[in-house]
């Protein structure tokens, strides 16, 4: 749709063309796209030419080369994804160009005029913030619609006064476009709420309750990839991390950073982090294992290691003697106890020990040095008592001792746990050293709270937390430690909490985190997941979360919901896999857990080619099956759930297990079943 007279434009893409002209319009962008792309190239050959031989040293050398590879993946051209999207012609009272196209990266000609602005850069704000109440400036915002890599389509929307916002038709297609393979960037439909959290200070912890199909996870990406482009020089000292919930997840979402050129940020999980401890272990016990209470408990564990000193201090040097009684080495021990981490304690402890020897030294005339001191510090008794009443220990030692030593657990636990809670804790066979303990994925929280009383962990600048709504107390403490100097940006949907620890409210969430003053916002209309579907899943909250509203969805999806009841259901399946395989778009077919092995079984009988999704699978087929536990954060064009019942019954929390499977669909919903459907659904 043509607008008005454009505003003089300094590139020169349309210039000849009449804006009642929509063919030389369109073909005038497209001349700007190619010169866009030529003009990227030369930008990754100019980077590829550069050598790092200039660089004084070999260490310079390799860091100057690591800068200059990260620059030339970052210019990397994608031939299916568009360099620009959307583009501004703005009124013109600043020095900057009265067109601009927005896209995912800067790119400048050979003369360093640009071509495309930077989508995070803060005259490209306009593009999402602008209305005609407040247009920032901007005469006209124009979209564009893509084929592939390929310009298909323009839309041009004025927005100076007296203008009214209408729908964006280019807009909509984008967001309801089907899909294949990856996640991809959301760049150009990011919407004006998301906007504002994408762009949030740098130093502002914020947390996301974002109902399925809004975004969110797009949302915190984008925030991290805005603060790298923000605060470059500091970020990439400090570092970026994205967490997730598994694997399959993080390569789900693994290409959207890279396509807004970022391609030096850590993704990883929680396992990852921590350990990928999997030993097997009742749900009531690591529920109890990831309370807050057992920060405590830990803390109280690990001093309980110091004993009262019992006898001095007595070096020898030369002919002379000096002694520190037993009374002064206690209170140099209780003056340290609790002060600092355990592991800078021991050495703090040898240096004030050396000290009172120094003391004494010079009381008899002599004129000691820090060398002097040192060496103390290091001598064989100094050693010798301080392993005696300040030994070494590791996080290992400490929990194995707590969870296989009764009394010691009693000890440490004192009224934070109750003696039926000790008793829980404790393992029934213990292992018979530490050094064969097999660990839970519980326990590497409780590991890695002692691994930060004995020396500190180190901080990153900033963390995206996605599904934070799953973890417990001491996850959440553990990741907390990792941005403690910096911010984080918290994602999660309470309604979706599946663990038997799951969060009630995003403000104990932050609490755990230590970051109280975190704001917390909501996104509560969905883009992605039609009405239709939304509304059927809306029906499990009551039950699985009766304190969040509803969650609503922008797109009607009227036929998106079909109910299936079947006696035969493998040939049910069979028939609606097939049906899904004729339209466009990926499909995932969910069952419980105990299931997918019978559903693959069906599918291959039916000469359906398709993957099974594991914890860390990579899926190369269109049809995946995936296990309910693992369909959290996923999305797929149409999605087949088999048997309800049989998810909702399979865990304690098995009504958000289903709420979280119900709203994977984008485009179309199909349930089978043979038994009735939960009763919450009917």
């Amino acid at each position: 749709m043509p607008g008005h007279q454009l505003a003089p434009d300094i590139s020169g893409d349309d210039s000849t063309s009449h804006p009642d002209d929509p063919a030389g319009v369109l073909r005038a962008e497209r001349d700007h796209l190619t010169a866009s792309r030529a003009a990227l190239r030369a930008m990754r050959e100019h980077a590829q030419s550069l050598s790092a031989d200039a660089a004084g040293d070999w260490v310079s050398q390799q860091v100057l080369q690591g800068l200059l590879d990260q620059r030339v993946a970052a210019l990397a051209d994608h031939p299916d994804t568009p360099l620009f999207f959307g583009r501004l012609d703005r009124a013109g009272d600043d020095d900057l160009p009265l067109t601009i196209h927005v896209g995912r990266r800067h790119v400048h000609d050979d003369h360093s005029r640009p071509l495309v602005i930077d989508w995070r850069a803060p005259v490209s704000r306009a593009f999402y913030q602008a209305r005609p109440s407040d247009p920032m400036g901007v005469l006209r915002r124009r979209r564009f619609g893509f084929h592939g890599g390929e310009l298909t389509a323009y839309e041009d929307e004025p927005l100076d006064q007296g203008a009214t916002l209408q729908e964006s038709r280019i807009l909509t297609e984008e967001i309801e476009r089907p899909r294949t393979g990856p996640m991809r960037d959301i760049v150009a439909t990011i919407q004006p709420d998301q906007d504002e959290i994408v762009r949030a200070e740098v130093t502002q912890t914020v947390c996301v309750q974002g109902a399925p199909g809004t975004g969110k996870t797009a949302v915190g990406l984008h925030r991290a990839a805005y603060l790298l482009f923000t605060h470059r020089e500091k970020l990439a000292r400090s570092g970026v991390m994205i967490i997730g919930p598994n694997r399959a997840f993080l390569s789900y979402i693994s290409s959207v950073l890279p396509a807004l050129g970022e391609v030096k940020v850590d993704q990883t999980t929680v396992a990852g982090i921590l350990g990928d401890h999997a030993a097997p272990e009742a749900p009531a016990v690591a529920a109890l294992k990831g309370d807050a209470r057992m920060a405590p408990v830990l803390r109280r564990a690990l001093w309980l290691h110091i004993s009262k000193p019992e006898e001095g201090l007595l070096i020898t040097r030369g002919v002379n003697r000096f002694r520190v009684p037993d009374h002064e080495v206690r209170e140099i021990v209780a003056s340290l106890r609790g002060t600092t981490r355990y592991g800078p304690g021991r050495a703090a402890l040898a240096q004030r020990l050396a000290h009172a020897v120094l003391v004494r030294m010079e009381q008899r005339g002599e004129s000691p040095d820090d060398r002097v001191q040192d060496a103390v510090a290091r001598s064989k008794p100094v050693k010798q008592l301080i392993d005696q009443i300040w030994p070494r220990v590791t996080p290992q030692q400490v929990l194995f001792r707590l969870l296989s030593d009764g009394d010691f657990l009693a000890a440490a636990a004192k009224s934070d746990l109750t003696p039926e809670e000790c008793q829980r804790l404790l393992w029934a066979k213990p292992a018979r050293s530490w050094k064969s303990a097999r660990w839970s994925a519980a326990d590497a929280a409780l590991l890695d709270e002692l691994a930060d009383l004995i020396e500190r962990t180190p901080t990153l600048g900033h963390v995206v937390v996605d599904e934070a709504q799953d973890l417990s107390a001491m996850q959440l403490r553990a990741l907390g430690r990792r941005c403690r100097t910096g911010s984080a940006t918290v994602l999660g949907d309470l309604a979706q909490g599946t663990t038997p620890w799951s969060a009630r409210s995003w403000e104990e969430v932050l609490g755990h985190l230590g970051f109280t003053e975190g704001a917390v916002t909501e996104l509560t209309l969905g883009f992605r997941v039609p009405r239709e579907v939304l509304d059927f899943a809306a029906r499990l909250l009551p039950s699985a979360a009766p304190t969040l509203a509803a969650p609503r969805s922008l797109r009607p999806g009227a036929g998106s919901l079909s109910l299936r009841r079947t006696a035969d259901l493998d040939a049910g399946l069979a028939a609606a896999a097939r049906e899904a395989a004729e339209r466009e778009g990926s499909i995932g077919v969910i069952a419980a857990d105990a299931a997918t092995d019978a559903v693959a079984a069906v599918l291959a009988a039916a000469g359906l080619p398709h993957d099974l999704l594991g914890p860390d699978g990579v899926p190369e087929q269109r049809v995946s099956v995936i296990p309910a536990s693992l369909a959290k954060g996923l999305e797929y064009d149409h999605v087949i759930v088999v048997e309800p019942a049989d998810i909702a019954e399979a865990e304690d929390r098995g009504l958000a297990r289903l709420y979280v499977v119900l709203t994977r669909a984008v485009t179309s919903l199909t349930v089978l079943h043979t038994r009735d459907l939960p009763a919450e659904l009917t």
